[in-house]
Protein backbone atom coordinates (compact mmCIF):
# COMPACT_ATOMS: atom_id res chain seq x y z
CA UNK A 1 0.00 0.00 0.00
CA UNK A 2 1.77 3.41 -0.86
CA UNK A 3 1.17 6.87 0.22
CA UNK A 4 1.24 9.72 -1.50
CA UNK A 5 3.72 12.82 -0.38
CA UNK A 6 0.92 14.94 0.12
CA UNK A 7 -0.69 12.49 2.78
CA UNK A 8 2.44 12.26 4.13
CA UNK A 9 2.84 15.80 4.46
CA UNK A 10 -0.34 16.34 6.03
CA UNK A 11 0.35 14.03 8.63
CA UNK A 12 -2.98 11.30 7.81
CA UNK A 13 0.15 8.50 7.82
CA UNK A 14 -0.10 6.69 11.17
CA UNK A 15 2.63 6.43 13.46
CA UNK A 16 4.50 3.22 13.39
CA UNK A 17 2.62 0.77 15.88
CA UNK A 18 5.61 0.91 18.57
CA UNK A 19 5.90 4.74 18.74
CA UNK A 20 2.39 5.16 18.64
CA UNK A 21 1.63 2.21 21.25
CA UNK A 22 4.29 4.52 23.23
CA UNK A 23 3.20 7.81 22.60
CA UNK A 24 -0.83 6.74 23.43
CA UNK A 25 0.72 4.96 26.78
CA UNK A 26 2.20 8.17 27.75
CA UNK A 27 -0.59 10.45 27.53
CA UNK A 28 -3.18 7.66 28.98
CA UNK A 29 -0.52 8.07 32.06
CA UNK A 30 -0.25 11.33 32.01
CA UNK A 31 -4.30 11.53 31.69
CA UNK A 32 -4.42 9.44 35.03
CA UNK A 33 -2.17 10.94 37.10
CA UNK A 34 -3.68 14.84 36.76
CA UNK A 35 -6.99 13.73 37.15
CA UNK A 36 -5.92 11.54 40.29
CA UNK A 37 -4.39 14.47 41.84
CA UNK A 38 -6.67 16.97 40.64
CA UNK A 39 -9.37 14.61 42.40
CA UNK A 40 -7.68 13.78 45.60
CA UNK A 41 -6.75 17.58 46.08
CA UNK A 42 -10.44 18.46 45.27
CA UNK A 43 -11.55 15.93 48.49
CA UNK A 44 -9.55 17.26 50.61
CA UNK A 45 -10.11 20.96 49.66
CA UNK A 46 -13.97 20.38 49.02
CA UNK A 47 -14.32 18.00 52.47
CA UNK A 48 -12.28 20.50 54.31
CA UNK A 49 -13.75 23.82 53.38
CA UNK A 50 -17.28 22.96 52.44
CA UNK A 51 -18.29 19.43 53.92
CA UNK A 52 -18.69 18.27 50.18
CA UNK A 53 -17.16 15.40 47.95
CA UNK A 54 -16.25 15.54 44.62
CA UNK A 55 -19.62 13.36 43.24
CA UNK A 56 -21.71 15.95 45.65
CA UNK A 57 -20.00 19.05 44.13
CA UNK A 58 -20.80 17.60 40.11
CA UNK A 59 -24.54 16.84 41.05
CA UNK A 60 -24.41 20.35 42.87
CA UNK A 61 -23.15 21.55 39.72
CA UNK A 62 -24.94 20.15 37.21
CA UNK A 63 -27.82 21.04 39.09
CA UNK A 64 -26.85 24.40 39.29
CA UNK A 65 -27.88 24.73 35.23
CA UNK A 66 -31.05 23.07 35.34
CA UNK A 67 -33.33 25.45 37.54
CA UNK A 68 -36.33 23.14 36.76
CA UNK A 69 -34.06 20.17 38.23
CA UNK A 70 -32.96 16.78 36.28
CA UNK A 71 -34.58 13.50 36.09
CA UNK A 72 -32.59 11.32 38.71
CA UNK A 73 -31.87 8.38 35.92
CA UNK A 74 -30.51 11.19 33.52
CA UNK A 75 -28.25 12.73 36.22
CA UNK A 76 -26.09 9.31 36.71
CA UNK A 77 -25.25 9.19 33.81
CA UNK A 78 -23.80 13.30 33.60
CA UNK A 79 -22.03 12.31 36.56
CA UNK A 80 -20.95 8.77 36.10
CA UNK A 81 -22.71 7.05 38.90
CA UNK A 82 -24.61 4.17 38.97
CA UNK A 83 -28.39 4.62 39.81
CA UNK A 84 -28.05 3.01 43.66
CA UNK A 85 -24.90 5.57 44.07
CA UNK A 86 -26.70 8.07 42.71
CA UNK A 87 -29.82 7.69 45.21
CA UNK A 88 -27.36 7.44 48.37
CA UNK A 89 -25.37 10.94 47.11
CA UNK A 90 -29.12 12.35 46.54
CA UNK A 91 -30.48 10.83 50.06
CA UNK A 92 -27.32 12.72 52.00
CA UNK A 93 -27.45 15.60 50.18
CA UNK A 94 -31.87 16.02 50.57
CA UNK A 95 -30.87 15.22 54.44
CA UNK A 96 -28.61 18.51 54.22
CA UNK A 97 -31.56 20.16 52.67
CA UNK A 98 -29.50 20.80 49.52
CA UNK A 99 -31.47 18.97 47.30
CA UNK A 100 -35.28 18.35 47.22
CA UNK A 101 -37.14 15.61 44.94
CA UNK A 102 -39.94 15.93 43.13
CA UNK A 103 -42.00 14.02 41.12
CA UNK A 104 -41.57 14.07 37.36
CA UNK A 105 -44.44 15.64 34.89
CA UNK A 106 -43.58 13.81 32.06
CA UNK A 107 -43.25 10.30 33.03
CA UNK A 108 -45.17 9.57 36.85
CA UNK A 109 -42.35 6.70 37.67
CA UNK A 110 -39.30 9.02 37.37
CA UNK A 111 -37.89 11.59 40.23
CA UNK A 112 -36.68 14.98 39.41
CA UNK A 113 -33.40 16.30 41.75
CA UNK A 114 -34.01 20.04 42.19
CA UNK A 115 -31.50 22.36 44.01
CA UNK A 116 -32.66 23.98 47.04
CA UNK A 117 -32.12 28.12 48.01
CA UNK A 118 -29.31 26.41 50.53
CA UNK A 119 -27.77 23.87 47.80
CA UNK A 120 -27.76 27.26 45.44
CA UNK A 121 -25.72 28.86 48.64
CA UNK A 122 -23.28 25.76 49.29
CA UNK A 123 -22.83 25.39 45.24
CA UNK A 124 -21.61 29.43 44.92
CA UNK A 125 -19.35 28.92 47.91
CA UNK A 126 -17.54 25.75 46.52
CA UNK A 127 -17.11 26.58 42.80
CA UNK A 128 -14.38 28.99 43.87
CA UNK A 129 -12.34 26.35 45.73
CA UNK A 130 -13.44 23.60 43.02
CA UNK A 131 -12.42 25.83 40.14
CA UNK A 132 -8.90 26.97 42.17
CA UNK A 133 -7.89 23.56 42.67
CA UNK A 134 -8.28 22.50 39.19
CA UNK A 135 -6.38 25.69 38.07
CA UNK A 136 -3.64 24.33 39.90
CA UNK A 137 -3.77 20.68 39.24
CA UNK A 138 -4.60 20.18 35.71
CA UNK A 139 -2.53 20.90 33.05
CA UNK A 140 -1.85 24.01 31.80
CA UNK A 141 -1.97 23.14 28.44
CA UNK A 142 -5.13 21.29 28.66
CA UNK A 143 -7.24 24.12 30.32
CA UNK A 144 -5.48 26.79 27.39
CA UNK A 145 -7.50 24.41 24.64
CA UNK A 146 -10.97 25.51 26.00
CA UNK A 147 -9.92 29.05 26.52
Amino acid sequence: MSTSAADREAGLLALSPKHGDEAVKAAWHALISAKVASWNTLERELGDSHGLGVSDFEVLDYLAGKPEGCRAQNLADVVHLSQSALSRLADRLERHGLVERDSCISDRRGINLVLTEAGQAKHAKALRTYCDVLARTLPQELIARFE
